[in-house]
């Protein structure tokens, strides 16, 4: 009778360790919500360093560099907004990120298109190729496409900007593109041939407007590529301060201005906010372009 009771009781003490089990608390998530808090942390406390920084003065960041503006100050920002060259160098930035985006958008998607949807001889070489292209940054480049460019006097032009950016755009570009591509079904491609589209007309009128979620996450990972590089418009964009981008602009004022933390701060943050308040805008639409991609 006692072996049956005994029985009973782990039988019900068993049960209580499997509900709780089922209930109990979820470490697991736990581990996920702090992991990515911990991201978002990391992510947003220098960017709002960064833009209350313009709401104090020098003294109050010398004196609490972590506390809040303590009266509110809003010349900083107003001396960088009411600034002939700061509106210069932003239209310059948004003349090379938005004809860098162009440009990697429609070179990026001819040079997919093919590679993705048609067989030819050497088509893996040439992915491959293109795939290298990821590891060949811009500095191995620098001296070469300097004289390059000297030599085809585009130095000084956003042009001597753009066509680079466009051209190391290209590799990332392709292998976002292609596997989506490659996914649109056969069935729609013949359906077109068989209604009199050529190629090139299935191309622009039925292609394009399927494969946007991946050509808006090219284009935004473009804008903001082109937006914050520095490298190559420093090497390019010589002469008056007026005729440079807004990285350029950044580097240039904390030079001048080295002593007025503040202010470089006010500069800093209206010089990203742009690309950053573009990408925020967009950032769902980036994920459905990779996901497509990725399932592709």
């Amino acid at each position: 009778m006692s072996a049956v009771t005994e029985q009973t009781e782990q039988q019900e003490k068993d049960g209580v360790d499997a509900d709780y089990g089922r209930s109990g608390f979820d470490y697991g998530k736990l581990l996920a919500i702090t992991v990515g808090l911990s991201a978002v942390a990391v992510t947003l406390v220098p960017i709002l360093y960064v833009v209350l920084g313009g709401f104090r003065t020098t003294g109050q960041l010398a004196e609490n560099p972590a506390g809040l503006p303590d009266p509110w100050v809003f010349f900083k920002y107003r001396d960088v907004l009411t600034s002939s060259i700061f509106w210069h160098q932003m239209l310059n930035s948004i003349i090379v990120a938005a004809g860098t985006t162009v440009g990697v958008v429609l070179l990026g998607t001819m040079a997919a298109y093919p590679i993705a949807r048609y067989n030819f001889k050497f088509k893996g070489v040439l992915y491959v190729i293109f795939t290298l292209g990821l590891m060949f940054p811009i500095g191995v480049a620098a001296l070469p496409l300097y004289l390059l460019l000297r030599d085809f006097g585009l130095i000084g032009s956003v042009w001597g900007v753009i066509i680079p950016q466009v051209a190391f755009q290209l590799p990332i570009t392709i292998i976002i593109m292609r596997p989506f591509l490659k996914a649109l079904p056969k069935e729609v491609e013949e359906a077109a041939e068989m209604d009199g589209l050529t190629r090139v007309g299935f191309f622009w009128r039925i292609l394009l407007p399927l494969a946007k979620p991946a050509i808006i996450t090219v284009g935004v990972l473009a804008f903001v590529a082109s937006w914050n590089a520095y490298l190559l418009p420093l090497l390019v964009l010589q002469g008056d301060a007026a005729g440079h981008t807004l990285p350029l602009g950044v580097q240039q004022f904390q030079t001048r201005y080295s002593s007025d933390t503040a202010a470089i701060l006010a500069y800093t943050s209206l010089a990203m906010l742009p690309a950053l308040a573009f990408f925020t805008v967009m950032e769902r639409r980036i994920v459905d372009g990779l996901t497509g991609a990725v399932k592709g």
